[in-house]
């Protein structure tokens, strides 16, 4: 199934993509909660295997509040992924506002066991209830 990622960056040989997206049917405006999904794409263009460790999040709502994740894996796994390779997974992220922005990264495991980390580039959360301005 081919995505439109409008979100992508490349750190050390390993490209994230990410599509958002609200969910209407999880989401609760008038009791302020806003739910959407997120896919990422993790892209081995190295050439060696990577293993994904740990995810790192931050996570702004649209008043400012910042939320802090950390955690082994993503959705319950540390994937190997192989050169050439990728892994997809999706997850998903309340918010108590109609927009916010997610930014992380994930530690991976290269070459030997030596550890680095890949950036996830922000991607911005908008549901239809977002009310756009110009600066």
């Amino acid at each position: 199934m081919s995505r439109d990622y409008k979100y992508e960056k490349t750190t050390h040989d390993v490209r994230v993509r990410v599509v958002p997206e609200y969910q209407a049917e999880q989401s609760s405006p008038e009791e302020e909660y806003y739910f959407w999904s997120y896919t990422i794409e993790i892209q081995n263009d190295g050439s060696v295997p990577v293993q994904l460790k740990t995810r790192f999040w931050r996570i702004t709502d649209g008043t400012g509040r910042t939320e802090e994740v950390r955690g082994p894996g993503v959705v319950g796994q540390t994937p190997v992924i192989e050169p050439g390779q990728s892994f997809t997974y999706t997850s998903g992220c309340p918010l108590p506002t109609p927009s916010g922005i997610m930014v992380g990264s994930y530690q991976m495991s290269g070459d030997g066991g030596k550890l680095f980390d890949v950036a996830v580039p922000a991607f911005s959360l908008d549901s239809p209830f977002t009310v756009k301005s110009v600066n």
